[in-house]
């Protein structure tokens, strides 16, 4: 190393030393700021004499190799990370409104200057070493799940929210700064393109996981047995990977050497090499694996089970299950780990339950939750709140959120729209994002005051939602996306039960747009469990509802509620006439009992759908298709 390089090294250790000596003074003396209290002085101390400590050692332990360029960009990682821990705490505690706006401007634009150093390394190959900050860690899912040692990230337009769109094989892009949607990155064609025997590209989009460095979204498609790559910079597919029948979810392992997704559809994990892009081994798990992810330290994965009711619990490195732990029922499709490592969270879908589980052996269960009808997916949130876990509930069109901790007790119940299902939480924890699956939208929520700010239209039936902090290094990000196109003409209904019925039913209904058809998805509840019901297109809304047409039939689940599909021309009949359009005359949807003329419930007042524009312009090809 140069001398001049060694004299660098010697004066930031001893200005470091001098500053921490300082604090240390102030904190012993107990000397206060005119404007905070002593109480607040001491904790600001302490904070800022931590951070100072966590920035001096990560800044001395920092590889020289004598390149200046290398060497600056790993020396400043740590101290801008420093400094954005010692902004935040003045935003925690200080009251100056100047100085507190100069600290979010150290947030802000040190973020960005963090993200071209780390993007300027990782060109290289060789990664900062960062020691971490106390009080704040980092990532999107380190955040809102699992690596302790990350610090926070504050929203910024370089963040992603992603939701993998089932019916139209799209995956929407959102910028969260803004709450827009930027556009959808397209997998496959919607039905009926995507049925033809020559279809090569995706189909039912659903699933999604990323990588530690938040550079690669992986995306599962169910209908094609595939998980795609994508380039979260670019939003260009890197590969396509093809494994087992019917997968469902796929996540990294911590140190991102892994890609494991579960094949729901047979009994095993498929472990996947992102590099080569290719399956190198498969774990034989119980049958119907759900969804996978880690203990923060990579030592144990999680999978429960969508058709078998245990959860099995992988040592990743002998790829061998340790633990078998039963679940109280057997269909869960999704988990989340909490960041400290400490609990599992999963839910169940057909039972309307969420579990807790311990992450060590003996890996017991510590608590079960009645979470209601089509409990869905969970995200595990840690802000300066708390501890929480937000449950979306499908049947009840809520996000229901716990305090975690010993016995977890609801705090909150936020109405959402129609059907909730993926949830993740931002990169510090203070929003969470859920997709609406019957509405065709992601709603933002502010998870210190538990309020719905903003709702964003996205591609159809949205799955598996990811929130991905700095997935866009630098730039707008938007390369390579489409406009949402065909995938945002969608209608929206309700069904209730018939006055005075005595009945409970209630059901939402999304009519999704695929070109020249439309799907109709209904998500029903307040039903008898284990009991078969139809739903039907009628002539009027009120018995004895004249000619009726079966579009689906389904059965209750332990929750007495249940998701059905149906395939037709079915926006122009649930649209109503006007005198101006040769369309047919209006129809309703009514559920009734399999067997009986009698409805449990009736379509509500119309709500306004777009109406069909004649034939649809072929779809343009696929992202990665030819």
């Amino acid at each position: 190393m140069a001398p001049r390089t060694h004299r660098r090294l010697r004066l930031t250790g001893i200005a470091g030393a001098m500053v921490l000596g300082l604090i240390a003074c102030q904190s012993d003396t107990g000397s206060t700021h005119p404007h905070m209290g002593h109480a607040d002085t001491t904790s600001f101390s302490q904070e800022m004499n931590q951070s100072m400590q966590a920035m001096t050692k990560a800044m001395a332990g920092s590889s020289m190799t004598g390149d200046p360029d290398h060497d600056f960009a790993a020396m400043m990682v740590p101290h801008h990370q420093g400094a954005i821990a010692m902004a935040k705490a003045v935003l925690e505690h200080g009251k100056d409104p100047v100085l507190r706006r100069l600290a979010q401007e150290i947030i802000v634009t040190q973020q960005q200057e963090i993200a071209v150093m780390e993007g300027r390394l990782s060109a290289e190959s060789i990664s900062p070493q960062k020691a971490p900050l106390p009080g704040t860690p980092s990532g999107a899912q380190r955040r809102s799940s699992t690596d302790p040692a990350d610090p926070d990230i504050p929203i910024s337009s370089q963040d992603r929210v992603y939701t993998s769109d089932q019916t139209s094989n799209t995956v929407s892009v959102i910028n969260p700064a803004t709450n827009r949607l930027l556009g959808v990155i397209r997998l496959g064609d919607p039905v009926p393109g995507s049925l033809s025997p020559l279809y090569k590209n995706q189909l039912l989009v659903h699933g999604g996981g990323f990588s530690p460095d938040h550079r690669t979204l992986a995306t599962v498609s169910i209908g094609s047995n595939s998980v795609t790559l994508i380039d979260t910079a670019t939003n260009k597919v890197k590969g396509v990977v093809y494994i087992g029948r019917s997968p469902h979810e796929a996540f990294f392992t911590p140190d991102g050497k892994e890609l494991w997704a579960t094949v729901r559809g047979e009994n095993y994990v498929s472990v996947i090499d992102p590099v080569r892009m290719r399956e190198k081994r498969r774990v034989t798990t119980a049958n119907g694996p759900g969804m996978v992810l880690f203990r923060p330290d990579g030592k144990y994965g999680f999978v429960p089970s969508s058709f078998t009711p245990e959860v099995d619990v992988v040592d990743t490195k002998t790829y061998r299950i340790v633990a078998r732990v039963p679940q109280a029922s057997p269909f869960s499709p999704n988990l989340a780990v909490s960041r400290d490592g400490s609990e599992v969270w999963f839910t169940l879908k057909d039972s309307g339950k969420t579990q807790i589980m311990s992450t060590r052996p003996p890996f017991r269960i510590l608590s079960t939750i009645d979470s209601g009808p089509i409990t869905n997916h969970v995200a595990l949130v840690d802000n300066r709140a708390g501890k929480f876990a937000y449950v979306t509930v499908g049947g009840e069109n809520v996000i229901k959120v716990y305090r975690r901790g010993g016995t977890p007790n609801l705090m909150a119940t936020i109405p959402t729209g129609d059907l909730p299902h993926g949830i993740w939480g931002s990169g510090d924890g203070t929003r969470v994002y859920v997709g609406l699956e019957n509405q065709d939208a992601v709603v933002a929520v502010d998870a210190l005051t538990n309020k719905v700010i903003a709702t964003i239209p996205v591609g159809q039936q949205p799955q598996q939602l990811l929130y991905v902090p700095r997935a866009v290094p630098s730039g707008p990000g938007t390369a390579n996306l489409e406009p949402l196109g065909v995938a945002g003409k969608a209608g929206h209904l309700t069904l209730s039960p018939p006055k005075d019925s005595g009945e409970h039913a209630h059901a939402t209904v999304s009519v999704n747009a695929l070109g020249a058809l439309d799907l109709l998805q209904v998500a029903a509840t307040g039903l008898k469990p284990g009991k078969n019901y139809t739903l039907w297109l009628t002539e009027k809304r009120a018995a004895p509802f004249g000619r009726k047409q079966a579009l689906t039939m389904f059965t209750a689940n332990a929750a007495g509620a249940q998701i059905g599909q149906a395939i037709g021309l079915l926006r122009e009949v649930l649209t109503p006439p006007e005198s101006t359009a040769p369309i047919p005359d209006q129809r309703y949807l009514i559920i009734t009992p399999a067997g009986s003329g009698t409805a449990v419930a009736v379509q509500d007042q119309f709500q306004p759908m777009p109406r069909p524009a004649g034939p649809s312009p072929e779809p343009a090809p696929a992202a990665g298709g030819s």
